[in-house]
């Protein structure tokens, strides 16, 4: 723990010295992070001396330095710890080197070493490729703050779930898996909440199949909901399209959106089609174009009325999914438009 007191404090001018030397930029660490330049220990040579080795050029250690100049405060002894974890999943030294360029802060968080050992050596024995694992060290870097207990606790709630829902043992590894690249957050959950969360859903009269689906179309995002919030959201679904419990069931498994977004988000993006003179009965029949941003929406109505596609009178398929759906949508109905009208029986008018 470092102290963030600056008032009484001046700056190591043996710090400042040794950064100017590396050419990093010193302002900016001063805007950002001064508190790092006060500390009376600091090991910028050192620090400097293994990212070099590892085979960062000068402009690379000046980037990262200034990125994360609480880099200097740590002891060679840990970086070089650090550095060992890492290559248990790094091809090499020169993708571990790109990775601490990429994301200096997750490399330099040392204190939860061994915790972070410990998962690392945990998620290789479940079969996470170590691409996998460098992916979660790198933009999910927190989850391997926790012990290796917790973490274990979590998927075994998962598997245990999955196999009382229905799964097969011999594809949980593969959902596992695949639930756990697509989002590694889940395992900040408690088993408890994960728990709680199937139970208001199976409470709901979803079938142990149907919540096998939600939890395979949310990719495990479910696990980051409450009962409450997800009770709020199908409520207002349920007023908005004056429907029955069994056809919210049903309008929730065909865009599992409904669960997951809050309820102001899903008024907002209401409000935006509403606005573009699309009915409730149009959402109702694709509610799958919630999902979409309102700017989403008005771009891509923007979009298809310049083809003269009336959106208000058609259905709205052409106007959801992914970018990917959404321009092959607007390919078909732009050459439909192109394509010459042709009657092969009508007479051709050829000049004598």
């Amino acid at each position: 723990t470092y102290t963030t007191d600056t008032k009484s404090r001046e700056e190591n001018k043996k710090t400042i010295e040794s950064l100017y030397g590396l050419s990093v930029d010193i302002k900016k660490i001063r805007r950002l992070k001064e508190w790092v330049l006060l500390q009376d220990v600091a090991y910028v040579k050192e620090i400097a001396g293994i990212l070099k080795e590892m085979g960062a050029d000068e402009a690379a250690v000046a980037s990262i330095l200034e990125r994360c100049p609480e880099a200097i405060l740590h002891t060679p002894a840990e970086i070089n710890s650090q550095r060992a974890l890492w290559q248990l999943v790094c091809q090499n030294e020169k993708q571990l080197i790109k990775l601490i360029e990429q994301f200096p802060e997750s490399f330099f968080t040392t204190q939860y070493h061994e915790n972070q050992k410990a998962n690392i050596l945990f998620f290789q024995e479940l079969g996470l490729k170590n691409n996998i694992i460098t992916r979660f060290l790198t933009s999910a870097p927190n989850i391997f703050y926790n012990p290796v207990e917790k973490t274990r606790n979590v998927i075994e709630t998962l598997q245990r779930n999955y196999l009382s829902l229905g799964g097969s043992d011999a594809n949980m590894k593969i959902w596992i898996l695949k639930l756990l690249s697509q989002n590694p957050f889940i395992l900040l959950n408690t088993s408890i909440a994960i728990q709680e969360n199937l139970e208001f859903l199976q409470k709901n009269d979803f079938t142990d199949h149907e919540v096998l689906q939600l939890l395979s179309k949310l990719k495990g995002f479910i696990f980051q909901l409450t009962p409450a919030t997800m009770q709020k959201s199908m409520l207002f679904s349920k007023n908005v399209f004056k429907c029955s419990d069994q056809e919210l069931k049903e309008l929730v498994l065909k865009c599992p959106a409904l669960l997951y977004y809050s309820v102001p988000v899903l008024e907002e993006r209401l409000e935006g089609l509403l606005k573009e003179g699309i009915s409730v009965a149009q959402i109702r029949d694709t509610p799958t174009v919630l999902e979409l941003t309102t700017q989403i929406v008005q771009y891509r109505i923007k979009k298809l009325s310049a083809l003269g596609y009336d959106i208000k009178s058609g259905n709205l398929e052409s106007l959801s999914g992914t970018k990917k759906d959404f321009e092959v949508s607007y390919g078909k109905i732009q050459s439909k438009k192109e394509r010459p009208i042709f009657n092969p029986v009508a007479p051709l008018h050829v000049e004598d």
